[in-house]
């Protein structure tokens, strides 16, 4: 099995995962959310495509300090089948996201709208149009604003913001990436879901969220770098989505990368090392650390 050995732990990581294996406790109960992986063009193609980061507030429980893509937690008002009966969905059915998500019809369509409705809320991008072939240019407005607060403090569900802006959701734009369970000493665990998309042509990205102290594009690889000098801090799975991403040339070739996948969750095991903890990494990922 791999382990992240480039990739030092945080010490809080280390303790926590100290703690857990010498008590025994009980896992906590793991919540579904979804994070988008947004991609521009790089400046010279170097470092892969860019990635947009919010850097979490210290003060937030769970990955406080860290690095992030856009995203969050389910809503129960995600699974509102509503949304696809009125005809707001555009795009693969449900019932083909649940096949590539690996999980059942509901629980797709509440992740794929939560990956919108997430990145809508932390970054300002809307991946939504008035057609099936269309998408929004700009929501830098006020009223966009007012929309993306509302949303945000659950005043108003994906549904009703997009019947009142007679928009569909393109969930054509995304792509699925991979799947993430937070190891067992975490005492907050959530199942991710890791999507891809390509920021809209006319879209900005914005710092809105209340839950970063800090939000930049930055190319894949060197994100990458910037962890392993100690510039920045992230967990695992954004790190190596970032290493993985950074592969490939730009936006498109990510896109079609994406376009065959299914994702398997993968939960990280806690591997003694020496005193010390590392953390299990997907098979798949053991040529690409190999050649780091």
């Amino acid at each position: 099995m791999a382990s992240v050995e480039r990739l030092p732990l945080p010490d809080a990581l280390v303790a926590q995962a100290r703690s857990y294996a010498e008590g025994g406790a009980t896992p906590a109960e793991p919540r579904d959310a979804a994070t988008v992986v947004l991609l521009r063009p790089g400046a010279d193609g170097a470092g892969g495509p860019e990635v947009y980061l919010l850097r979490r507030q210290t003060s937030m429980a769970f990955a406080g300090g860290m690095c992030v893509f856009p995203g969050g937690g389910v809503d129960p008002r995600d699974f509102d089948d509503e949304l696809v009966d009125r005809g707001l969905w555009a795009g693969p059915s449900p019932a083909e996201w649940a096949a590539r998500l690996g999980c059942d019809e509901p629980r797709a369509r509440a992740l794929v709208c939560a990956a919108v409705r997430e990145t809508f809320e932390e970054s300002g991008v809307l991946l939504a149009g008035a057609g099936a072939d269309e998408v929004v240019a700009d929501t830098t407005g006020d009223d966009w604003e007012a929309d993306r607060v509302a949303l945000e403090t659950r005043e108003l569900s994906l549904t009703a913001f997009l019947e009142k802006r007679s928009l569909v959701l393109r969930t054509d734009l995304l792509g699925p990436w991979s799947g993430w369970l937070t190891p067992v000493f975490e005492p907050r665990r959530y199942r991710t879901w890791f999507f891809v998309a390509r920021l809209p042509e006319g879209q900005v990205t914005r710092d809105v969220s209340t839950e970063s102290s800090s939000v930049t594009w930055a190319a894949a690889l060197d994100a990458v770098a910037q962890v392993e000098q100690q510039q920045i801090m992230m967990l695992p799975p954004t790190w190596l989505t970032c290493l993985e991403v950074g592969q490939h040339a730009d936006p498109d070739a990510v896109l079609a990368a994406a376009r065959d996948r299914t994702v398997e969750m993968f939960m990280p095991e806690v591997v003694a090392d020496g005193e010390d903890f590392i953390l299990s990494t997907p098979p798949a990922y053991a040529d690409l650390m190999a050649r780091r």
